[in-house]
């Protein structure tokens, strides 16, 4: 454990970048999923099209071989992107071909009378989405989306691969140097730390999903009750 200790500093560095690549990832993930899943909803031949070919393209590519592709096949067209850029742009476009069924998906499970009804009422589209289906849709969505946020932020770990100094990379060079330097190998001591932090991390993730879940079951619950 003194190693933890000691090189604290460099640890707490690489921590915060991998939050920091986790949270850029999610936030551009869930942005795109959940525009591009409410638009695969819509009567639109073409655009459907469009982005079934999207979700298929990207959900067949393996992850790592998303971010070699990307990071390595980037310059070749003449952009250079960082490490971190690279990462980011390889897990947001699997994960949010993967969050764009998960939405999609949710938003078709509402019942389909829930739909005719707004229409009869006269209710404009985004009325429609907005007050009707996306609250009836949430409890259907969010189990499947937090166990992608999950994956996304374990994926983060492959940033190590190109050069990020995540987490993981971090563990990696503590690990080296001792051994190296010091003639002490605490690999076990150190992936112990990673395993931890990553589980707390993901942990709390699907804490937040429960309450989440549990928050709407007792809405539900009460809107449902007759009143007096």
């Amino acid at each position: 454990m003194e190693f933890v200790i000691e090189n604290w500093g460099f640890i707490s560095k690489g921590l915060l970048m991998t939050l920091k690549l986790a949270l850029v990832i999610l936030m551009f993930t869930t942005l795109i999923s959940v525009v591009l899943g409410t638009l695969a909803t819509v009567k639109n031949r073409p655009l459907s099209w469009a982005i079934h070919g999207y979700v298929e393209l990207f959900r067949s590519i393996p992850l790592i071989v998303n971010v070699f592709f990307i990071f390595f096949g980037a310059p070749l067209l003449g952009i250079n992107l960082s490490p971190f850029a690279a990462v980011t742009l390889g897990l947001t476009l699997w994960g949010s071909a993967n969050g764009i069924e998960i939405v999609r998906g949710g938003l078709l499970s509402v019942p389909r009378h829930q739909w005719k009804s707004a229409w009869a009422l006269g209710l404009r589209p985004w009325h429609i989405y907005v007050y009707i289906v996306v609250p009836q849709s949430l409890k259907a969505i969010l189990p499947a989306y937090t166990g992608l946020l999950t994956l996304l932020v374990q994926a983060t770990s492959l940033g190590a691969l190109v050069g990020v100094s995540e987490f993981l990379k971090v563990g990696q060079i503590i690990v080296e140097r001792s051994t190296m330097m010091g003639g002490v190998n605490p690999a076990f001591t150190v992936y112990s730390v990673v395993l931890l932090v990553y589980f707390v991390i993901c942990s709390a993730l699907t804490w937040l999903s429960r309450y989440l879940e549990r928050r709407l079951g007792r809405n539900a619950s009460r809107l449902g009750q007759p009143q007096p």
